[in-house]
């Protein structure tokens, strides 16, 4: 027996709420400037670049997956998707108890999904195929900045599991595409 849209909603709300309400007053300032650093991939782009220029060929492969993971993600996420899903508006964090210290700056867009967990996670899982050692590192940053959306109070939680998860799917699909291309070159 699926939930139906209202119960899933309260759902999502009572678990943006227990965020919320987390006394952890030593995350606050390190979460929001996650948060804000995680605008417009910057986390990613700088990654990318660090391997484009160190990583050799293997690394520059890895770093190209990873961008066009991002820019596939990131077009869906915040065109498509968003556009369809324009009703959900950003949380009331004054109403839902999210602390003031915690808040960043609430962006215009509709808040499902959430694109900074669909950068995040498309970056790190594409990455992460072409260099596994780099998988753990990557997953956790990525669900650092996932996290930091709720905690910052900009999205409810459904709207970060729906981002990841896309932003998944098109790492997993960069990152094989990635891994073929270089079997591809390795075998003729």
């Amino acid at each position: 027996m699926t939930a139906s849209p209202r119960r899933l909603a309260r759902y999502d709300r009572a678990l943006y709420r227990s965020v919320a309400r987390l006394s952890t007053p030593v995350l606050d300032e390190p979460l929001r400037r996650v948060s804000d650093f995680a605008d417009f991939s910057k986390p990613w782009f700088l990654i990318a670049g660090v391997l484009t220029l160190v990583g050799g060929p293997r690394g520059r492969r890895a770093a190209a997956a990873g961008v066009a993971a991002i820019g596939a993600a990131s077009l869906v996420v915040n065109q498509p998707m968003k556009k369809a899903a324009r009703v959900r508006r950003r949380p009331n964090r004054v109403r839902l108890g999210v602390p003031v210290q915690r808040w960043v700056r609430m962006p215009a867009s509709g808040s499902f999904p959430s694109g900074h967990s669909a950068s995040a996670a498309a970056f790190a899982v594409a990455v992460g195929e072409v260099l596994p050692a780099l998988r753990p590192i990557l997953r956790v940053a990525a669900s650092v900045v996932a996290f930091s959306r709720v905690y910052t109070g900009v999205h409810y939680p459904s709207d970060v599991l729906v981002g990841a998860t896309v932003g998944a799917l098109f790492g997993k699909l960069a990152g094989r595409l990635a891994l073929q291309a270089e079997h591809k070159e390795q075998t003729s």
